[in-house]
């Protein structure tokens, strides 16, 4: 059940879509076929809570995969962002499982690099919906690093981090690769000076 644009989202075709879903569920399960349903791929973020929940309970709690859910179609190129946006939303009001979306979706097929983004777009995405529902120590993975900041401990930061290679990486290209600081405030950060004093 995709709406190929936000303007297709939550009309009559994608709920006649999602009934029929509800229906084949229930099929699926009396032969004990295990299902996954699929969401929609477009819709702005106003409609996203209460389709979350509607599918939900259309389908019987079957686990919802959902691409996206894009909520603008404003930003070609920049689709995985969009995504991410969407699928936050998504995952904090039901949704069971993120499709990644990537830069290249809507213009071109994606390279190694499209693929990528898309992933980690979507890996925050979920990250960040898991923080709001308390899951897989989300909130402490945070506040180890928001902790590791505080302490200008680096190595803790980038061994946290959903990206290490990339946060060390552009760390150690930074002007203050040798320092305990960022680049961002140099010598007036904040953390650096409390610790002096």
């Amino acid at each position: 059940m995709r709406p190929g644009c936000g303007a297709d989202a939550s009309d009559r075709g994608q709920i006649a879509e999602l009934l029929t879903l509800g229906k084949l569920v229930d099929r699926a399960r009396e032969k004990g076929v295990q299902v996954m349903v699929e969401g929609p791929g477009h819709m702005p973020m106003d409609q996203i809570e209460s389709n979350m929940r509607f599918m939900k309970k259309i389908c019987h709690e079957a686990p919802l995969y959902v691409l996206g859910p894009l909520v603008t179609d404003s930003a070609p190129g920049y689709d995985h962002i969009v995504g991410a946006i969407g699928g936050t939303m998504a995952a904090i009001h039901g949704a069971d499982f993120l499709c990644y979306v990537t830069p290249a979706e809507h213009l071109c097929l994606p390279n190694a690099h499209d693929v990528k983004e898309g992933v980690m777009a979507s890996k925050i995405a979920a990250h960040s919906a898991d923080i709001v529902n308390n899951i897989n120590g989300s909130k402490q993975r945070d506040y180890t690093i928001s902790k590791a900041r505080r302490e200008l401990d680096w190595d803790t930061i980038f061994k946290n981090a959903l990206d290490p290679e990339l946060a060390q990486k552009r760390k150690m290209e930074s002007e203050s690769s040798e320092e305990d600081h960022c680049t961002m405030c140099g010598n007036l950060c904040a953390v650096k000076n409390d610790q002096n004093i």
